[in-house]
């Protein structure tokens, strides 16, 4: 028979080396994360509703290091949570998993229409920002309710909203920031002037970021690389997001203009980054004219049946041959 002393000690290594064994396995199964690589989290939406705290861990297990969060989407409008987690919880959560935030998407629907202007919902955003230890409050989209009604002075009034927004953002240490989707490139008026250009040709550098998706951009006959000639600096952030190479046609312009939304998007389709007709290695070269300080795989729509292979084979791409 053992002595109880020595078996309590034998028992308290072999315990150890489980520990050991187990943490070791554990160390071995979690890629190291290429803190370059950012997702923004609308790719995972479906995921996160489900189960929150299982695919933020499985995002930072194939290597992403920094994620970009939405709000005020779906079912918790105006909560001030994510998927349920406070802010707190949520930046805990990111923290766990050795991920960064350094940029949201936020909904600024009232204070940038016309006739409304109000900045509540601008303070109460940007202090959740402020919160998560982001640097960057992001416009995702024009007010929903004028999509298809938007007009020049529409884009005029969000440049100056935009101004005003990014001198409260600075106050507080963020800076604001603007998302494009197509509508912006669609031509207004004789001379075809695009919103785009309105909201970059008014808006000072020092207080309003661009962060160019590239899908949409491409989609609506812009070129990454010729905004970047023109607007030199602008771009801080960019959606890494592929064009599917059996939808490439163009989705602004004459005839599509005036086509509702809806029709439009029924006729695009996304593809995993570097599978797609989207030259990125082209355009990583030119990071620096562009103003690059961040960018985040996106895609809108997954066709895979495991989102997760998805947004592995984007990161596998950009590490491999972007980067």
């Amino acid at each position: 028979m053992v002595p109880r002393r020595k078996f309590i000690k034998q028992s308290s290594i072999a315990l150890a080396s489980i520990v050991a064994g187990s943490n070791l396995l554990a160390a071995c199964s979690k890629r190291a994360q290429e803190e370059k690589i950012g997702i923004q989290l609308y790719t995972m939406r479906d995921e996160l509703a489900a189960n929150a705290k299982q695919t933020i861990m499985k995002i930072a297990n194939i290597g992403y290091g920094h994620v970009e969060t939405f709000y005020d989407y779906g079912t918790e409008k105006n909560s001030g949570k994510y998927w349920g987690l406070t802010t707190a919880e949520l930046k805990n959560l990111l923290a766990e998993n050795n991920l960064k935030t350094y940029s949201g998407h936020y909904q600024l629907n009232n204070f940038l229409t016309m006739g409304k202007g109000q900045d509540d919902e601008l303070k109460q955003q940007a202090e959740i920002a402020v919160n998560l230890g982001q640097r960057y409050l992001i416009v995702p989209v024009p007010p929903m309710t004028l999509i298809d009604k938007l007009t020049l002075a529409d884009f005029e009034f969000m440049a100056e909203q935009l101004n005003k927004g990014g001198e409260y953002c600075k106050s507080v240490g963020l800076k604001i920031g603007y998302h494009n989707h197509f509508w912006e490139f669609r031509g207004y008026g004789e001379d075809k002037k695009t919103g785009y250009d309105v909201l970059l040709s008014n808006t000072d550098p020092e207080l309003v970021a661009f962060e160019l998706d590239m899908f949409w951009a491409i989609k609506s006959g812009a070129h990454p690389l010729e905004l970047f000639s023109k607007y030199p600096k602008r771009f801080e952030m960019w959606h890494v997001k592929d064009i599917d190479k059996s939808k490439p046609e163009v989705i602004v312009g004459q005839g599509k203009d005036s086509l509702p939304s809806m029709d439009i998007l029924k006729d695009i389709k996304f593809a995993e980054v570097g599978t797609g007709s989207v030259d990125y290695k082209a355009i990583f070269k030119k990071a620096d004219e562009a103003g690059l300080k961040h960018f985040f795989v996106e895609q809108d729509g997954i066709y895979m049946s495991n989102h997760y292979e998805s947004i592995r084979s984007s990161f596998n791409y950009i590490k491999g041959n972007l980067i």
